[in-house]
């Protein structure tokens, strides 16, 4: 959570700062560790995603409730980590402590009134832990029913990677869970044989070999999305809750930066429309508070002043607002069989976007056919949304001014928005330049040397090559004529 946010929070969030601290400084201090180890390696890829040879993971914990007597209530602790720490110092015992909490928070975020079961619905969801230094980890989560019998509560198993794909590693808790139903010790060397194997590129493969008594040695494959650009996200699942129109109103609302709450039944329904809700912003990124799974204790974050995209249990939303406080937020109910799907909208949401531009969105949406693949669907949303960008801010370049090629720019904001002759679009984007986001972004572009890399970046120049070949269609047509 940013520090804003945690700023602004008091009661039971404010308590539990510190927490959050403890867990980023970790996560920090790792981070450095492997950087010094792997001098001269690039972090991250263009993609986001870790270069090869990085870890598949940070850590794996198991979370089960338990309860301290009889009639307490069930709480969540930590009950299997791995890798264990060792030879840790008093402190740094009380800081990996405090950390582990933290991520049980996370795991249970509808709090500790839990009841033993004799049936439950596993679920998979992820959320993301944000460093102090801005930079994030993401952490995947899979509840269960531990495997016995009679009634107990439920345990959830949760891994903390710098890896963003949902998808991935709901295949690596397959594996987790099945082995957990004969013994917690042969998670160990799965996980430690998938701690040592490489990272794959995109679109290659992996495999892990695993011993299961009864079952032998296992080769599990493990391949990682062709298009990694796209590997944390499902585009599918927006269409599965909102319509078309939704969608954009949506789209609209976060790129004016407001707070906007999502409530669901299910946390892997929150986690995976937040998730998706954030890559329709692509090249641009949600630079506030973002929750996907708001624990029940830090609900207090939801009264914050400032822009947010949160995820809250359905169960846990009762008494939070009042009627006045959700005037200028976007609320959206992905529950089954509710009537409205916006509980709160400030009322502007299908006036924001250029009404052009906003027609080509829902035109190409309306393009999804029903048997379209989950790969299909993400591309065909992702360009949809590029090319807005595209043609509202894509000629940013041209007005960011160098002394030389190599050296930082200067954005001329003046110009850039008096370039656009379309008044329409003029509009939105002087409204859009006043956001985090975009200037975010553009103090990237001034920082760095002038390139033409990247996805947005080729994207644009396709874009331009098509204007200039459309122009002269267009001329000679006039010439024959």
């Amino acid at each position: 959570m940013s520090r804003q946010s945690e700023a602004r929070q008091p009661g039971p969030t404010k308590r539990l700062s510190s927490l959050f601290v403890s867990l980023q400084a970790k996560l920090s201090r790792d981070r450095e560790d492997r950087v010094s180890t792997h001098a001269g390696q690039p972090e991250t890829t263009e993609a986001g995603s870790p270069a090869p040879n990085h870890f598949f993971f940070e850590f794996l914990v198991v979370v089960s409730l338990q309860q301290k007597t009889k009639d307490s209530p069930y709480e969540p602790l930590v009950i299997y980590k791995f890798p264990k720490e060792i030879g840790l110092s008093p402190p740094q015992r009380e800081e990996e402590e405090k950390s582990l909490q933290a991520i049980t928070l996370f795991c249970f975020p509808e709090g500790v009134n839990w009841i033993p079961l004799t049936q439950y619905q596993s679920e998979t969801f992820s959320f993301v832990l944000t460093e102090t230094d801005g930079t994030r980890r993401n952490g995947f989560c899979r509840r269960l029913l531990p495997h016995g019998r009679g009634k107990r509560p439920p345990e959830a198993y949760c891994i903390v990677s710098k890896v963003a794909c949902f998808g991935l590693f709901s295949k690596i808790f397959d594996e987790v869970e099945k082995r957990r139903e004969k013994s917690m010790a042969m998670i160990y060397p799965f996980m430690q044989s998938l701690r040592e194997a490489p990272f794959p590129e995109p679109g290659e493969t992996v495999q892990i070999k695993s011993f299961i008594p009864e079952s032998g040695t296992e080769i599990i494959t493990l391949t990682r999305p062709l298009e990694s650009r796209l590997e944390h996200v499902d585009f599918q699942i927006l269409f599965c809750y909102l319509s078309n129109q939704e969608i954009l109103q949506v789209f609209a609302s976060t790129l004016m930066e407001r707070r906007i709450v999502f409530i669901a039944e299910e946390l892997g329904t929150l986690s995976q429309v937040l998730h998706a809700v954030a890559a329709l912003l692509s090249p641009f990124a949600w630079h506030h508070t973002f929750i996907s799974t708001v624990p029940t204790v830090l609900m207090e974050v939801l009264m914050a002043p400032t822009p947010y995209l949160l995820g809250v249990h359905k169960n846990t939303m009762d008494g939070v607002f009042d009627k006045d406080d959700v005037d200028d937020m976007l609320m959206v109910d992905l529950s089954s069989k509710v009537k409205e799907r916006f509980l709160s909208c400030v009322g502007d949401e299908d006036s924001i976007l250029p009404e052009t531009l906003k027609n080509e969105l829902l035109e190409a949406l309306c393009a999804k056919k029903d048997h379209s693949t989950p790969e299909e669907i993400n591309t065909l949303v992702s360009e949809a949304f590029v090319s807005f960008f595209v043609k509202t801010v894509g000629h940013y370049s041209a007005h960011v001014k160098r002394s030389k090629s190599q050296q930082p720019g200067i954005f001329q904001r003046k110009t850039f928005c008096k370039s656009i002759e379309n008044k329409s679009h003029q509009q939105f984007v002087t409204n859009f330049i006043k956001t985090q986001m975009f200037d975010v972004f553009i103090q990237d572009v001034e920082r760095r040397p002038a390139s033409n890399d990247g996805f947005f970046c080729r994207k644009i120049a396709e874009y331009e090559e098509t204007k200039k070949e459309t122009d002269r269609m267009r001329w000679r047509r006039r010439f024959l004529v």
